[in-house]
């Protein structure tokens, strides 16, 4: 979606694609069609684990319901303008604190109910329910209260703010939900059990160019063209082009590429290590290879800091002052080989991470962050200021009350880049005398641990980013459900958390764009000395697409008008 959210790797690329199955599935599985046939076939490595688009927390569950619903603007990733979707024009009052959106009247939902504003206010009602666990949330706050959506008519939509908010327009393109289906789960707090992977597909209804037609776990999602979709090209014809898709489950990252090369997904994220096969067979396997550009998101290590995993009968767990000492940090930040990494992990094809914000935002990119160099004497020198020192000669460290510093090390299974670099990290904290337990776990499994049990020590995991820096707020503030390394304080726990969280509402409320970006670049700042994420590598980003495909235009921030996309005749 539009927020930030984890990411386990996506190898399609359309934010409307679906999934299917191994070269061992089941006669269940479906067929590559031939390309007159408009039938899209793409990849992952990874289940949804949710149908509702609102709690979705990770990439996999929003990519799964991203044809499913229309918002009322979409981003255009060429001009970085909004366009218009549900909403067909828009318009701010004199001082900017109350924005009307005009709606279509042609659009329906998939069962044929007409679509009205008092479904875009039901959605954001939803959005803001206390019992509805959200991302979204926390990018439309606004001095702390929601924003007031009303329905001024049937087609017309009124959003108040109390002063003039910036992120408004980049920070509303969530999904419309159908108020006259969900309602009563809202009304009876049911909502968040609502539209689970166990949904028959036929139950779920939105107002987008697909409709979900059928969801084999481990196996594929699969979608057929909404006949009644609104949207028509230049010429009055109706889109999507496409009649269907289907995006392949599949185990692994080696999987997704032999499924491209058999001809039996169209498009493909290719791994560093596969670019340069792929640009040499180009010809013969009928693709195009394009680079698109640097990862707008972020590729890091982070260490738990939630004393509600740590603290227990009133003891507290040494961990958690070792991942909250920065001398401990910073030694692990100088113990990252990050130029090893790009070379053995990607190919060369990245290239070292310092800030939060990735050089592909060419605004709120903060450029002046020192690296902490590969550097395993100054991490040593760190450790002994710090108290950690092999106090009985076993090659293991002891903190300053005698315990043994060892940890638990994961990332999300399947993804084997990242399990490359785990590996790379293990041996140089190894060097260091940390004794380090590495397991990858699977992705819904990995969540689970970060986001319900708390049960983990130190991760390496991705996550995405929009255009938009404030839509990165369900991370970044203190309350945020994704502020993983200590979620939803009721309080900042330290002072500079509570230093980002006023950060964020000076930025959202400051419309000068470069004045604005003073609050994004002091926030960067501060995760770089305090350490909650520490940045690895960004890697260049490749696709690779059949050529019979037509209008597929990949940009660094997203998918040109997907409805377009279509194969040659």
């Amino acid at each position: 979606m539009r927020w930030i959210a984890l990411t386990a790797l996506l190898l399609g690329a359309t934010a409307c694609q679906s999934s299917s199955t191994s070269p061992t599935a089941t006669s269940a599985t479906p067929r590559a069609r031939t390309p007159v046939q408009q039938h899209l076939f793409t990849a992952t490595i990874s289940d949804p684990k949710t149908f509702n688009p609102i709690t979705a927390v990770d990439a996999s569950s929003a990519a799964a319901t991203d044809a499913l619903f229309d918002g009322l603007l979409r981003l255009n990733p060429e001009t970085l303008q909004q366009e218009p979707v549900l909403a067909e024009r828009w318009e701010y009052n004199a001082d900017g604190t109350v924005c009307t959106f005009h709606l279509r009247h042609d659009v329906r939902w998939h069962d044929g109910q007409p679509f009205t504003a008092a479904d875009v206010v039901f959605t954001f009602a939803v959005i803001f329910d206390e019992r509805v666990p959200n991302s979204i949330k926390y990018s439309l706050t606004v001095d702390g209260q929601p924003i007031r959506v009303e329905a001024v008519d049937d087609y017309t939509v009124r959003m108040v703010l109390p002063h003039p908010f910036a992120p408004l327009l980049n920070s509303i393109g969530v999904g419309i939900l159908p108020k006259h289906i969900l309602e009563p789960f809202l009304k009876d707090g049911t909502f968040v059990q609502q539209w689970g992977v166990d949904t028959p597909p036929a139950k779920l209804v939105g107002t987008g160019a697909y409709r979900m037609s059928r969801y084999v776990p481990a196996q594929f999602l699969e979608y057929r063209r909404n006949p009644d979709y609104w949207m028509k090209d230049d010429d009055g014809k109706p889109l999507p082009y496409l009649e269907g898709l289907t995006e392949l489950i599949v185990p692994n990252q080696d999987t997704a590429y032999l499924k491209f090369l058999a001809g039996q997904t169209h498009i493909h994220a290719p791994r560093p290590e596969e670019v340069a096969d792929l640009k040499t067979r180009a010809a013969e396997l009928q693709t195009t290879v394009q680079e698109i550009g640097l990862d707008t998101g972020s590729l890091f290590v982070s260490f738990n800091r939630n004393p509600r995993h740590y603290i227990k009968d009133g003891k507290t767990d040494p961990r958690l002052t070792w991942f909250t000492d920065l001398h401990f940090l910073r030694a692990m930040a100088h113990a990252i080989d990050k130029q090893s990494i790009i070379v053995n992990c990607f190919n060369g094809y990245g290239k070292p991470a310092v800030a939060e914000i990735s050089p592909e935002d060419k605004v709120y990119h903060n450029p002046d962050l020192k690296d902490y160099d590969y550097d395993l004497d100054a991490a040593r020198r760190l450790l002994t200021e710090g108290g950690y020192i092999d106090r009985d000669g076993d090659g293991v460290l002891e903190d300053a009350a005698g315990n043994v510093v060892e940890l638990s090390l994961t990332t999300n299974a399947g993804n084997q880049v990242r399990e490359k670099m785990c590996s790379i990290l293990k041996e140089d904290w190894t060097k260091l005398g940390i004794r380090v337990n590495y397991r990858p776990f699977d992705f819904q499994a990995l969540v689970e641990k970060l986001y319900s049990s708390y049960d983990w020590d130190a991760v390496l995991i991705g996550f995405t980013a929009g255009i938009e820096p404030n839509n990165g707020a369900n991370l970044l503030r203190s309350n945020g459900n994704l502020h993983f390394w200590n979620p939803d304080q009721r309080e900042p726990a330290t002072p500079w958390e509570g230093e980002i969280d006023h950060l964020l509402d000076q930025g959202a409320r400051e419309l000068d764009v470069q004045k604005r970006r003073t609050f994004y670049w002091r926030i960067q700042e501060i995760l770089h000395e305090q350490l909650p994420m520490i940045e690895t590598v960004r890697q260049t980003q490749f696709v690779a697409y059949k050529t019979a495909l037509q209008n597929y235009r990949r940009l660094v921030w997203g998918l040109y008008r997907p409805e377009l996309i279509r194969f040659a005749e």
